[in-house]
């Protein structure tokens, strides 16, 4: 029989009532048991009642990885609403057109964070788009919120007795079937898909992620992978809670900072792309920092080779190091186990987890099916049914292969996505962007090698007659439009694009540039 919660709301109660006086996010010089944790929760959700929040309502998060953020993702849910997770890299663009689509009825949003006024970012591209509430999360310190938007401490003033008797009843009441979150992933459309998960889904890949790491309550997890994402989020925030481990979040990564957190904070877990673990192994003052209580790496999203797993065991005494593969519509799908060895974590992503079932389709395309699975797209059944098939099966859009084992490798992408940095880039959203610029025809957009970020993106630009735009006018145009890791790096200008009989780009041909 399964015990297990299936609704974050439980989740959170049943940590409280197991482990109070654990702690569960150290922050800084902030910490918080799973006691303190819970009532902080409960204040965040009685004050979104109190404003008028209804069971169901949407609410947006655009802030990094603080304490904040935890508080408000469970706080919400707590009062029976939704959470909406928005990338930080995001433009202000990018960001107001998610917040329309969701209608959302709050927004939580950091204020001064790496040198730019977030929420002015959002007001500047859409003055007329009203939310209700606009929270203020204060990271910097130095920065006083915009009229209209409700400091963080007097937000949670607002709470009453009356409005978390409320809260309570409404965190009772959320069902393992109840919509936890919309988390967008930009589509080959061109338009970013929001992907509806329900409360059991959240809490089961939250699950097996634990049970796979072998998490537990003596755990200090740190957490680099941003919360906007599954991987810091669900893989995060929610398997630590599951697992009673202490989550130390980390706002913007930089190397020698890490090293001194996992020595300060006592680190035993701390997942992240594979660059993470060669920057530590290659830090000149590694030496000057105690490693010594990491216990698991989980990595992943780009190719990990066996000498980089076995430095990591033997110079950085990682117990284990494992690899797994997901998107956004399935979370968390293969991982490998805490026993298998180097090769087998360079060489696959691991065997089935979360329930999954893993097959390989037409064209070696890997598909997935599982109560796990996204409940499908935010407003758009056609590109759910495209999705999804008629026997339940996800079409991920990855190529890969299975061995006799059941472990999973994944040897190319149907899609024409790219990963810069750790983050997913679609291709077509980005040529959409590019081509409202003036003086452009045609263009197409291919991810290219880079040493630092895997790949960084390249366009290929069709000027229209009598134009003449340059390299420069290309990229300046896309920081207006695009968030950082989407904005090209380098465009070839070209008379025009190789296309197929049907009228197809073939990216190919242009994958076969040199220069």
């Amino acid at each position: 029989m399964n015990t297990h919660p299936r609704t974050t709301p439980a989740a959170l109660a049943d940590a409280a009532d197991n482990r109070p006086d654990r702690l569960a996010i150290a922050d800084g010089d902030t910490r918080l048991t799973f006691a303190q944790v819970h009532a902080y929760v409960r204040d965040f959700a009685a004050a979104l009642v109190a404003r008028g929040l209804e069971p169901g309502a949407r609410v947006a998060i655009w802030s990094p990885n603080t304490y904040h953020w935890e508080i408000a993702a469970l706080g919400v849910h707590w009062a029976g609403g939704v959470v909406v997770p928005i990338n930080t890299r995001y433009t202000g663009n990018e960001a107001a057109d998610i917040v329309e689509r969701v209608n959302a009825a709050a927004l939580v949003v950091v204020g001064d964070f790496l040198g730019a006024d977030r929420y002015a970012q959002f007001r500047e591209a859409a003055p007329d788009l009203t939310v209700s509430t606009v929270v203020r999360v204060p990271v910097s310190g130095n920065d006083t919120p915009a009229q209209g938007v409700l400091d963080w401490d007097d937000f949670l003033a607002a709470a009453t007795d009356t409005s978390r008797t409320e809260a309570d009843a409404r965190a009772a009441a959320v069902g393992p079937d109840d919509i936890a979150d919309i988390l967008f992933t930009s589509g080959t459309t061109g338009k970013s898909k929001g992907v509806l998960s329900a409360q059991r889904q959240t809490i089961g890949v939250a699950q097996a992620w634990t049970e796979c790491a072998e998490l537990t309550a003596d755990d200090n997890y740190l957490i680099i992978n941003p919360f906007f994402h599954t991987f810091g989020y669900k893989a995060g925030i929610v398997a630590a809670l599951l697992a009673g481990a202490t989550v130390i979040p980390m706002a913007v990564f930089d190397v020698e900072k890490v090293m001194a957190m996992v020595s300060a904070e006592r680190i035993s877990v701390l997942p992240g792309a594979p660059t993470i673990y060669q920057n530590i192994l290659d830090h000149p003052r590694r030496s000057d920092y105690d490693l010594s209580n990491l216990r698991l790496a989980v990595t992943g999203a780009a190719p990990v080779p066996v000498s980089l797993v076995e430095r990591m065991q033997n110079e950085l005494n990682f117990d284990a190091v494992i690899t797994a593969y997901g998107q956004t519509e399935a979370v968390v799908a293969t991982m490998c186990r805490t026993d298998d060895d180097p090769v087998t974590v360079s060489n696959s992503s691991g065997r089935a987890t979360a329930d999954f079932e893993v097959r390989i389709g037409d064209n070696d395309e890997i598909l997935l099916r599982g109560p796990n699975v996204m409940l499908g797209y935010l407003d758009d059944p056609e590109a759910t049914a495209k999705t999804i098939d008629a026997d339940g099966w996800l079409h991920t859009g990855d190529v890969g292969t299975l061995d006799e084992r059941g472990y999973l490798d994944i040897t190319d992408r149907l899609k024409d996505m790219y990963i810069s940095n750790g983050f997913n880039v679609y291709p077509a959203e980005v040529e959409a962007a590019l081509l409202s610029m003036p003086g452009v025809h045609e263009v197409a957009v291919i991810g290219v090698p880079d040493e630092r970020a895997g790949e960084v993106g390249r366009a290929f630009v069709v000027p229209l007659d009598g134009s003449s735009p340059t390299e420069d006018d290309v990229i300046a145009y896309s920081k207006e439009k695009l968030a950082n890791f989407k904005r090209p790096r380098s465009v070839r200008f070209v008379d025009h694009l190789p296309r197929n009989p049907s009228g197809k780009v073939l990216k190919n041909v242009l994958r076969e540039e040199k220069s």
